[in-house]
């Protein structure tokens, strides 16, 4: 059986500070997920551990996350938030890379009506922190941002950035252009990308098959820089289930045994630098 590394799952509780979503019109994901749930949706698959990523825009939502992360062994590190645009930006960065677990950080880049909001001078000091301390980016980003991501990318080399959900290409409709041409041009740069939520993307209930075309591309423009995340319990939306999404990318992407070590367990403990499962 193959042993896997998500690169992408959530928690949360809804009744923290803060909490903005899922929202009671989303009956699949409107309540608490545990790591116990996830054990439970990953009971067929031999799960290691993985990276737990944030999923409200607070702070109180990444302190809650490490304070799960400090005694569950499930998650190996931590995709928090901050407000890159806050004046005291560089301090908050530097306490939360200070926890043993804290890998990365993720601003809601979906969310901000701005496209080019990531570009703005006032996000510098925040940037270079999250370099200082040798944090992450995890870029939750749509196809309109992608030339933007790219000419960030050249801005700021020295930051190791992952592509959330493959920039969510609008597989519902499956269109290529310009998503191909865009996210080809950010592999060359040497940037990541998850294999994630894609299935969402889809909408309800569409085969998984109809992924192929995206996959292919993501696997030979990434190559060794592509990993694989479920996007759990989000992925439910979809009408689809932890261990089938795991088989059908193992389908999908059909690489040879030690291609596929790397795709779902060696590419993210690399990215963000894990440490062995416990």
């Amino acid at each position: 059986m193959l042993d896997v590394i998500d690169s992408h799952f959530h928690l949360w509780s809804l009744t923290n500070p803060g909490h903005q979503w899922p929202t009671p019109d989303m009956p699949a994901l409107y309540r608490d997920f545990t790591a116990d749930d996830l054990r439970r949706a990953a009971a067929d698959v031999r799960l290691a551990g993985g990276v737990l990523v944030q999923s409200q825009p607070t702070d109180a939502d990444t302190d809650w996350m490490l304070a799960v992360a400090a005694t569950e062994p499930l998650v190996l590190g931590v995709c928090g938030w901050v407000d890159l645009a806050a004046a005291d930006v560089p301090r908050r960065i530097a306490e939360l890379a200070a926890m043993p677990k804290l890998r990365a950080l993720r601003p809601m880049l979906q969310s901000i009506a701005d496209t080019e909001w990531l570009l703005r001078d006032a996000l510098a000091p925040a940037i270079a922190a999250m370099i200082e301390h040798g944090l992450r980016l995890d870029a939750l980003v749509q196809p309109r941002h992608l030339p933007m991501l790219a000419e960030f990318v050249d801005r700021w080399p020295a930051l190791p950035v992952v592509i959330d959900h493959a920039a969510k290409p609008r597989a519902a409709t499956r269109e290529m252009d310009p998503w191909c041409d865009d996210i080809a041009a950010l592999a060359a740069r040497g940037v990541y990308c998850k294999l994630s939520g894609l299935r969402t993307e889809q909408g309800p209930y569409q085969p998984a098959r109809a992924l192929k075309p995206y996959i292919d591309h993501l696997v030979i423009e990434f190559d060794q820089r592509l990993m694989w995340g479920s996007d759990w319990p989000v992925l439910l939306q979809s009408g689809d289930r932890y261990d089938r999404w795991l088989d059908d990318a193992i389908w999908l992407t059909d690489l040879a045994e030690c291609a596929q070590a790397r795709l779902f367990a060696g590419c993210a403990r690399e990215f963000y630098d894990l440490p062995p499962s416990s």
